[in-house]
């Protein structure tokens, strides 16, 4: 796509009738610039699993599986079997991407023969819900941390970066997707009332979209590495 087409998505004019996260919100995500000064002072208490599990995690937005590697670190401490999603970068919605995770999907279940946890970040979680979707019989369940699953697609703060990377409306995927319904196995959305980049409303989405919320004290970029979103994500993998 040429550049002068992907300037005219970066420049649609907003037209969302739902708040995004303020600007204060938006600036309190450069929490991130002080993860490396506590990280080597943090300890945290990694209680081993009850029932081991298999999980894939599905990076948010431009991200891979390098920003998603703390996290994935303390749920093997547990015991849990982690699992790339099997590609780089996360650049946005496309059939090859989509098939591609099929496949990934399809290949870790066989190998382990057991039904895989599918774990998104933001964007990520999008994927997760597609997946389970799409292959019911591999998903146990899809946990998304902070995505847009209801609401408005453009009443967020990455929607124009998103359009200018995938080349596409953010509201108008250049593949099949099921985005307005709750995914056939049991679905749980993590959300944070400090997230600067999706909105609350939207992360927490509404009972016909999940079959649970669970609300985490944490930035959008922390649920990567936040102890208190660390947490979260152990104890519900422990929940029977």
């Amino acid at each position: 796509m040429g550049v002068m087409r992907r300037l005219k998505l970066v420049f649609q004019p907003y037209t969302a009738s739902e708040p995004k996260p303020s600007l204060r919100r938006l600036a309190g995500e450069l929490d991130l610039l002080a993860e490396p000064l506590r990280r080597p002072f943090r300890k945290l208490e990694i209680a081993p699993a009850d029932t081991p599990k298999v999980v894939m995690l599905l990076p948010g937005f431009i991200a891979s599986p390098l920003q998603m590697r703390y996290l994935a670190r303390q749920i093997e401490a547990a015991g849990h079997t982690v699992k790339k999603w099997g590609m780089g970068a996360n650049l946005g919605a496309s059939p090859q991407r989509l098939s591609t995770l099929e496949n990934r999907l399809a290949a870790v279940h066989e190998r382990y023969g057991q039904k895989v946890v599918l774990l998104g970040w933001s964007l990520g979680g999008i994927f997760a819900r597609e997946l389970a979707h799409r292959r019911p019989e591999m998903v146990e369940r899809a946990i998304t941390m902070g995505s847009p699953i209801a609401g408005d697609k453009r009443a967020n703060n990455a929607w124009r970066a998103y359009q200018l990377v995938a080349g596409h409306a953010i509201d108008s995927l250049p593949v099949e997707v099921n985005l307005d319904a709750k995914p056939p196995v049991e679905t749980i959305a993590m959300w944070s009332a400090i997230d600067g980049v999706i909105p609350p409303h939207s992360a927490k989405g509404t009972d016909a979209l999940r079959d649970r919320h669970i609300e985490v004290d944490c930035t959008h970029i922390g649920f990567s590495y936040d102890p208190k979103a660390i947490y979260a994500v152990l104890r519900e993998l422990d929940r029977k």
